[in-house]
């Protein structure tokens, strides 16, 4: 089976890759057909020069000897204004691949409920600190006037025991 593919080529941490017709069993950077393209990932988007370049001619006639392209050059075609027609990049998002995991979910659930426990026991706590505070501010006031009304009756059991002192 023959494949649409790139081939990297440039030095390390500098990709360049061409975009050639090979086997699909021969090595990603080995033994090709022809080379029918060209892709700088290096260069800006949007550079003078482009980043794919691309061979129409020779692609349209690989692709009706039936020539399969791969995921990213499928996309490079698809994005070409001749090509475009012929080839359409079929892979869009998937959105399970990003979803987390069963653990991950079990374990963000179990996160979730102690985060509400814990919310839950907070609130309880200043719900009860809060009545607290309440009986304190009531309790007080109540037992602050027979405080104060204390020293007068004593002051006034005093009063009479001198008299009575005195008077004996």
């Amino acid at each position: 089976m023959l494949k649409i593919r790139l081939a990297r080529g440039g030095a390390k941490k500098r990709p360049y890759y061409h975009i050639v017709i090979a086997d699909s069993h021969s090595p990603r950077d080995g033994k090709f057909i022809e080379r029918v393209g060209s892709y700088n990932p290096m260069l800006p988007k949007d550079s003078a020069t482009p980043r794919v370049v691309l061979k129409q001619e020779r692609i349209l006639e690989w692709l009706v000897k039936g020539a399969q392209p791969t995921d990213r050059v499928a996309r490079f075609l698809s994005q070409d204004e001749v090509l475009g027609a012929k080839v359409k990049w079929t892979q869009g998002n998937n959105p399970k691949k990003a979803e987390p995991g069963k653990k991950a979910q079990e374990r963000a659930a179990e996160r979730a409920q102690r985060e509400a426990d814990r919310l839950e026991a907070e609130a309880a706590a200043k719900a009860e600190a809060a009545e607290a505070a309440a009986a304190a501010a009531a309790a007080p006031a109540v037992e602050e006037a027979p405080a104060e009304e204390a020293p007068a009756a004593e002051a006034a059991a005093e009063v009479a025991a001198e008299t009575t002192e005195e008077q004996a």
